[in-house]
Parts: structure tokens; sequence; C-alpha cells
């Protein structure tokens, strides 16, 4: 039986129930729990180290107002990561690859974010739609085209996410494939395509990360704009 490339983006279910929910879960489960003592061991320190340094570098432009959002900001991106590299393991599924998810989370942060935007500082908020100096018979046309593109942002969150992760597993499935077919008949050329399969995991690796940064970097500017 055929098997389609696609097939590998359906959510997984058992006996009728959708296992998107423990892929969503695991990876709070996998992270440990930092210990009340002074001294940790290394995969605490390390995790610490690396979550203080993103929570600077993520809310240094941000005035404080914006730095209520660091615990939420944070654990998207430490969720996010944890998906997406848990996604490139054989015979796993990547929730991130449904635009469904990524749109679940993109929509409503971004809508919180114009909410604050909105009710903190509404002059501003809405001065964004319309570019300063802008001629007279332009503005109608500007106030839409700002309108529009303003609701284009979560869309343009969740597609980015989605694309970019359904893209690269593809490819690896697509090459991996070639691997299988080309071994028998022309080992030289497989142990070569094996070589490039290597490197794009380690690319996929890179993206998985690299895509989660992104994610949560353009919702903290977003942010920017409205405290």
């Amino acid at each position: 039986m055929m098997v389609s490339f696609f097939d590998q983006f359906a959510s997984p279910s058992f006996l009728g129930i959708p296992l998107i929910s423990v892929a969503i879960a695991l990876p709070w489960i996998m992270f440990p729990t930092p210990p009340a003592r002074w001294v940790n061991n290394r995969l605490i320190t390390l995790q610490t180290w690396f979550i203080n340094r993103f929570t600077n570098q993520l809310l240094l432009p941000l005035n404080v107002g914006g730095h209520k959002w660091a615990l939420l900001l944070t654990s998207l991106m430490v969720f996010l990561i944890t998906i997406n590299m848990l996604g490139l393991l054989p015979y796993t599924f990547t929730p991130t690859t449904q635009l469904s998810l990524n749109m679940g989370l993109a929509v409503p942060l971004w809508l919180a974010t114009v909410i604050i935007g909105l009710r903190y500082q509404p002059t501003t908020a809405l001065g964004h739609l319309l570019p300063e100096g802008t001629p007279i018979p332009l503005i109608p046309v500007l106030i839409i085209i700002e309108t529009i593109s303003l609701f284009m942002r979560p869309l343009a969150l969740g597609v980015r996410l989605t694309a970019n992760l359904t893209a690269g597993h593809l490819l690896i499935q697509l090459i991996a494939t070639a691997v299988f077919v080309l071994m028998p008949m022309m080992p030289t050329v497989a142990i070569l395509t094996a070589t490039v399969l290597f490197l794009l995991t380690l690319l996929e690796v890179a993206v998985a990360m690299i895509q989660a940064y992104v994610f949560v970097l353009l919702l903290s500017l977003y942010l920017q704009e409205n405290v």
C-alpha cells in the first residue's frame, strides 16, 4: 500500500482519542524541577542560564509594563522549542505542523497585545494605522491597508511556523526515501545522499529552535508597539 508523504502530519489517535493532547503535555513533564538547594546539577544550571539569557534578551527593548509578559513569553519559547525538537525524532508527531494549533497560540496572544494598546494607549495604537505626513487623498486607502496588515499578523505567525516545519519534515522524508531506493543500485550516490540527509537534519534542528524564537520575538515586537 502506498503511503502519502503527508500522512506524517495527520494527528494520531488511539481508540478514537486524539493523541495531540499527549504530545502537547509531554514537554512539561520532561523538564527537571529546580530543587531548593543552592548547588544544582549541570542540567538545571544550563536550563536556568538559557532561560535567564533569553528573558534578558527578549525584554531588553520593552519598558517596565511589558515585563509582566516575561513568564508567558519564556514559557511559550521553551514549549515551542521542546515540541519542535521532539518532532524530529523518528516515529513522533509534531503538533506545531498543525495550523490550527499555531493559530490557537498566535491569535489570542496577538489579540491581547492589541487590546492592551487600545486600553492604555488608544491614541498611539490607532496612530499606527495612519503614518505621519500622509497626503489627505491617501488617508482612507492607507487606513484600510494598515488595518488589513494588522489583522494579517496572527495569520503570518501561524503560517510561518507551520510552513517552515512542514517543509523541513517533507524534505527529510524525501531524501531519506531516496537513500533507501538508491542503496541497492548506487551505493556511492546513496552514501552522498545520506551525508546530505545528515546535514539537513542538523539544519532542521537549528530551524526548530530559530522558528520558536522568531514566533516569540514577533509577539514581543507587537507587544512593544502597545505598551
